[in-house]
């Protein structure tokens, strides 16, 4: 999937959480990330720390690739 901004990989992460059925709490405590970072990341939040970012994806058993473009 092609992400072109901070909504569209907020919107992916969001769908993959209740994809494996995983609450923003559940999450919270698996990670140690605040519920508020998780719902800021989900809803766009452009500034999100790309450290954690990169953790929820990989905890979701997701990958994040970057590729040039032709």
């Amino acid at each position: 999937m092609k992400i072109k901004n901070s909504e569209e990989l907020g919107k992916t992460i969001r769908k993959r959480r209740k994809k494996l059925h995983y609450t923003q709490a559940y999450l919270s405590e698996f990670t140690g990330l605040s519920i508020t970072f998780l719902s800021d990341l989900e809803h766009g939040k452009p500034t999100a720390q790309i450290e954690k970012v990169i953790k929820v994806i990989h905890i979701l058993g997701m990958d994040l690739l970057v590729e040039e473009r032709e």
